[in-house]
């Protein structure tokens, strides 16, 4: 499956005491390492924050600044299309017509914040959605995670589009035809709070 990955990272970290958490290290690495590691995968990367990234990482910033997630996949869909663009519009290498496609079928949208990301995306990615219009995974009490999902970037896209001044994500997403995936109990685990990372330090060997 062809997929394109939004890491949203543009939070202000309040309930951390305004630490920035996709750069809080947990498990030896950077929060946003692990969402990296586990959207390795894709064909484009584009994380939405002020954070460093690697070459190669797109990064851009939501508008308004910490205007929620819904503001910042709004902006990482817009420099994906935009990569892809300038993409297919670059000259084809040693006279061969160019093949590439505006955008991938599918896009991951992955927090920032969840230390067992690699795992959990694995999950994911590895289910058939078959008709529907993306996956995401279910939290301990069978809620889907709108932010640990893949969804069909057209769709995406026309939610977008039709917003509205819709700032929740789960208002931007209920509207969809989404399956939801059992995971491990790890997997759906976000670090909001200082008691969050101290639990997640303390379950690990």
């Amino acid at each position: 499956m062809r997929f394109d990955a939004v890491i949203l990272a543009g939070g202000r970290g309040s309930r951390l005491g305004g630490v920035n958490k996709p750069e809080l290290e947990v498990d030896g690495r950077r929060l946003l390492d692990a969402a990296l590691a586990a959207a390795s995968g894709a064909e484009r990367i584009v994380v939405v924050g002020d954070v460093e990234v690697a070459d190669g990482v797109l990064r851009t910033r939501e508008e308004p600044p910490f205007g929620g997630p819904v503001a910042g996949l709004e902006a990482g869909l817009a420099a994906l299309r935009e990569a892809a663009q300038q993409r297919v519009n670059q000259p084809p290498e040693h006279g061969r017509e160019s093949h590439s496609q505006p955008s991938a079928a599918w896009t991951l949208v992955l927090a920032s914040d969840l230390p067992d990301a690699e795992a959990a995306v694995a999950v994911l990615l590895a289910a058939d959605p078959g008709d529907h219009d993306g996956a995401c995974l279910l939290d301990g009490d069978g809620r889907l995670q709108w932010l640990l999902g893949y969804y069909r970037t057209s769709v995406l896209e026309d939610r977008i589009a039709a917003r509205r001044g819709i700032t929740a994500m789960y208002r931007l997403l209920e509207p969809l035809n989404l399956i939801g995936i059992p995971g491990a109990a790890s997997s759906t685990v976000d670090l909001d709070t200082a008691e969050d990372v101290a639990a997640w330090r303390r379950r690990k060997p």
